[in-house]
């Protein structure tokens, strides 16, 4: 009786933590990011943080959906889901956090640039 207690237990842990498994987060540094700007390439770059800090300082080019609105407003704003979409907040947390909720939404071609505060070019102040 204890093996069969012991063998569904087994079954049960590995079940709970196939469930919880997150998705792989891609990343991409500000030098790539920096480059594809230049080169004008076709992407989408969004900033998840909160309005007042994207009116501190935000980078060129980047769109404002704060981290509490993405499943409400992405796909309005972001309406290709083949779009390629890279995100940052102001450490890095919070564009974490905005990925696995993006990817949930059926966007693939998503990476993760971190924070702000690690960017090394110019950035714009305002909306």
């Amino acid at each position: 009786m204890k093996r069969v207690y012991y063998l569904l237990l087994l079954i049960m842990v590995m079940l709970c933590s196939a469930c919880q498994s997150k998705t792989e987060i891609r990343s991409i540094d500000g030098d790539s990011v920096h480059q594809m700007l230049q080169n004008k390439e076709d992407f989408v770059l969004v900033d998840v943080r909160e309005e007042d800090e994207y009116n501190e300082g935000h980078i060129p080019q980047s769109l404002l959906i704060p981290l509490g609105t993405i499943e409400k407003d992405f796909t309005s704003k972001v309406p290709s889901k083949d779009k390629k979409i890279v995100i940052y907040c102001r450490s890095g947390r919070r564009s974490k956090d905005a990925y696995e909720k993006i990817v949930s939404l059926g966007y693939d071609d998503v990476y993760d640039l971190g924070g702000i505060q690690d960017w090394e070019y110019e950035v714009e102040k305002g909306k």
